[in-house]
């Protein structure tokens, strides 16, 4: 067993020892997991430079993670299912996304350890223990966030390693100096400041003309107490870095950890817990027999990229998880398995992990040895927007559709966001709540769409597939064959008509690109399409949320940075908007909006909700959702009536 012991740091009762339903009471076990894996098996031959890893005595590689764990206090009210919580950037999302509850923010001087805010309870009350495991080696050294500790590959003497590394900086102000890296995570640092081969270059648009800076107006360094001091982990610029504008850079970079050990510390601590015993620490030994993971944004590219290389069995031959979610991943993977990867990276216009982006092709190598493993795709039109997410269901160019094929299903959820929608509506938005995140700032309020209770939904069919054979729901998006997908442009005819929509002007396409020199050299675009729209502006492709489909305004997938932190002409990643429609007929002839307005539409705010409860009912039958999930989303309309009319 690669797992060789659970260091337990802190167990404590969660939600004040609460009963979550037949489970009862929940503990929580925080500590570290400690890992030993054999370079030489078959199962981690995918591995990247795991050969080149120092060993112990016997041979084997050690490396840790931080883990979280809960799990019912009476183990044997255990449901035997398991939630692998693939955490996002060390912060844990299983239980914010699926019990619709609060994520703790951390930051230096913060609470390393917060309580948990079980929300809702709906993992608990179903008996499933949580395990958010720490995979990610780069991340910022904030207490609280759940990392691996992974040694770097050195060379035949023993020596670090050098490689060529090529990121982007963004800034939503105007700036003199840059990390070497995305949102704070540990960058690579530069072998040698004078590197007179680094290239730093500027450009507006993701896939715009780029410019180059001349070496002699930027060097590695930063600034302190109004001095400049070099260090290799940051970049300065005389000239100073513009608010929005598009920086990449590419220098060689020493030190190389071993990304690959990330996703070998998913598999083997699903593996313990289903077979591990209490000597080496299993919470809750021979009573677990099922594992989903469920990964979002980051780790959804994550899980793709665990697929890709089919690194789901372990050392005994043995599947590690059963099922899988990867939520708004798009068509994307990750650097997760590379040497000088970056597994913060997320734009597609700067990695190496567009296509092959359908399931036939991710998974291959699992149909090819009959792997049991099933995987649910689902993206918010956020994704679709971002231009990768409809490579998931049809081919590089955008000409065919293509199916999704017999262990996998992938779902749309039609207007809504990267997130679980932003309430109350606002256009001004910390990132992820955390103040030392930079401002979001949009040019439409933020989409305000919960899809979560499609994500239950999703759970509970793919153990139902898992554990009964109860085959889901077909897969459900845009599609080439009935005339529902449809490139970008083909949106413009029913937003210029909308006062203030600001439909984008320029759409950035995914591209091969060719990293056999960086920068890459860019091929063709691949055909991306979207969902296309009714005459309110609102998806007609995929699951349709009663909030959408009666709707209060239009819900998209887009909105453009704000030029207050600049890039105006860019789509404000990962972000969607909500455009209210006018209160009275009155305030929309004024306007000028061709949408009817809430007073044409629905005769009071009873018959709005009974329709919202229909549609809901009317999904649940199909088991897009679930009945217990009918009247939340009432709630949730209910909650939209009162604040766009103003009755609340």
């Amino acid at each position: 067993m690669p797992v060789t012991r659970f260091e337990l740091r802190l167990r404590r009762p969660l939600a004040g020892g609460a009963s979550c339903g037949d489970a009862g009471a929940y503990e929580e076990l925080k500590g570290t997991l400690h890992f030993s894996v054999d370079p030489k098996h078959e199962a981690n031959e995918r591995i990247t430079d795991l050969a080149m890893a120092p060993r112990s005595h016997a041979g084997r590689v050690e490396f840790a993670a931080d883990v979280s764990i809960l799990v019912p206090v009476d183990r044997a009210r255990c449901s035997g299912r398991v939630m692998l919580d693939v955490v996002n950037r060390g912060n844990t999302v299983a239980v914010p996304n699926f019990n619709r509850a609060t994520r703790p923010v951390f930051r230096p001087g913060a609470d390393a350890d917060p309580p948990v805010d079980v929300g809702d309870g709906f993992l608990l009350r179903r008996g499933f223990v949580v395990i958010s495991c720490g995979w990610q080696c780069d991340l910022p050294a904030v207490p609280g966030l759940l990392g691996l500790r992974a040694p770097e590959a050195i060379d035949l003497q023993g020596g670090r390693l050098t490689g060529r590394v090529y990121t982007q900086l963004q800034s939503p102000e105007d700036i003199s100096c840059m990390m070497l890296s995305d949102r704070g995570h540990r960058a690579y640092p530069a072998a040698d400041l004078d590197d007179r081969d680094a290239i730093l270059t500027m450009r507006d648009q993701p896939d715009g003309p780029a410019i180059t800076i001349p070496r002699g107006r930027w060097r590695f360094a930063r600034v302190a107490s109004g001095e400049l001091v070099a260090d290799p982990h940051y970049v300065w610029y005389d000239g100073g870095f513009e608010k929005g504008r598009l920086y990449q850079i590419v220098y060689t970079a020493i030190g190389a950890p071993i990304l690959g050990l990330g996703i070998a510390a998913l598999r083997d601590a699903a593996a313990w817990l289903k077979h591990g015993t209490s000597g080496e620490g299993n919470p809750a030994p021979g009573r677990l027999r099922h594992v989903y993971a469920y990964g979002r944004s980051q780790t959804g590219r994550l899980l793709r990229t665990l697929i890709y290389h089919d690194l789901n069995r372990d050392e005994h031959g043995r599947e590690a998880l059963d099922g899988a979610i990867a939520n708004v991943a798009g068509g994307l993977r990750g650097e997760f398995n590379q040497r000088f990867g970056q597994n913060s990276k997320d734009r597609p216009h700067m990695m190496d992990c567009v296509v092959p982006s359908t399931p036939e092709e991710l998974q291959r190598r699992l149909a090819a040895r009959r792997s049991p493993l099933r995987v649910f795709y689902t993206n918010s039109s956020a994704e679709y927007h971002r231009g990768d997410a409809s490579l998931v269901h049809t081919d590089p160019e955008g000409m065919r559709d293509v199916s999704s094929g017999p262990s996998a299903r992938v779902y749309h959820f039609a207007g809504t966001e990267h997130g679980l929608g932003v309430w109350p509506p606002t256009d001004r938005r910390v990132a992820a709540a955390d103040p030392s995140e930079p401002l979001e700032h949009s040019q439409n309020l933020r989409n305000t769409i919960d899809y979560a209770p499609l994500l239950r939904a999703c759970l509970v069919n793919l153990d139902r597939w898992v554990t009964e054979g109860v085959e889901p729901p077909p897969s459900r998006h845009p599609r080439l064959a009935d005339g529902t997908a449809v490139p970008f442009e083909a949106l413009a005819r029913v937003f210029d008509r909308i006062p203030g929509a600001a439909y984008p002007r320029h759409h950035a396409r995914p591209c091969r690109l060719d990293f056999s020199s960086l920068p890459p050299r860019p091929g063709a675009p691949c055909g991306s399409l979207v969902s296309d729209v009714d005459a309110d502006g609102n998806e007609v492709a995929g699951i349709v949320l009663p909030e959408v489909a009666v709707p209060l305004g239009s819900h998209t997938g887009w909105t453009l940075r704000h030029p207050d932190i600049g890039g105006e002409g860019q789509r404000l990643v990962f972000a969607g908007a909500t455009i209210p429609f006018a209160r009275t007929r009155r305030e929309r002839e004024t306007a000028g909006d061709p949408r009817p307005s809430i007073e044409e539409r629905y005769p009071s705010r009873d018959e709005y909700l009974a329709r919202v409860r229909r549609a809901g009912a009317a999904l649940a039958r199909e088991r897009y959702m679930l009945e217990e999930d009918v009247e939340l989303e009432v709630t949730l309309a209910a909650r939209a009536w009162d604040h766009w009319t103003g009755a609340g």
